[in-house]
């Protein structure tokens, strides 16, 4: 049975997103490669969405006042 991939870092997901964009974006890949690539983006995208909603969900959790309410502050 095959082992599923360990997700990459957040940063290491967007550095390859960076990437992957870069290449696509010289025209110096074949049609199938740029789709692949393409997959391959959106499998990122979907891995850096993740994070970015479990570090949003962990701050929440640790700025809550003693009522269990979110005590949220506008930033300016």
């Amino acid at each position: 049975m095959a082992k599923k991939k360990s997700s990459p870092s957040f940063e290491e997901a967007l550095q390859n997103l960076e990437s992957l964009v870069e290449k696509m974006e010289s025209g110096d890949t074949s049609l199938e490669r740029s789709l692949e690539s393409f997959e391959e983006g959106m499998h990122l995208i979907k891995a850096c969405r993740e994070q970015l909603e479990n570090a949003e969900q962990k701050v929440q959790s640790l700025i809550k006042d003693s009522d269990g309410n979110l005590d949220l502050e506008e930033l300016e």
